[in-house]
């Protein structure tokens, strides 16, 4: 797998008034917009875990963290999942 760098620029206002570093803005910026994705029926949980940097299981608890259920998957994309692994 390649990855790719995606650059935009920010006002240093916005990272100020969320008091984040721009680290911390960027990991904040892919799991908010996965979980988007995945509340939207975008994308599937693995994907979004795999956009948000994170495992499947840290993905569910930032699921909880933003108030969506982890079940939504079809039996399908439960049984492809399984078949992965």
């Amino acid at each position: 797998m390649v990855m790719l760098p995606i650059h935009f620029d920010i006002d240093e206002g916005v990272l100020a008034r969320m008091k984040l570093e721009p680290r911390e803005f960027a990991r904040e910026l892919r799991i908010t917009a996965a979980v988007k994705w995945y509340e939207q029926h975008a994308i599937s949980q693995e994907c979004a875990a795999e956009i948000a940097g994170l495992s499947r299981r840290e993905f569910i608890e930032e699921l909880s963290r933003h108030g969506l259920s982890p079940c939504r998957d079809t039996l399908e994309e439960l049984t492809e999942a399984a078949e992965r692994r």
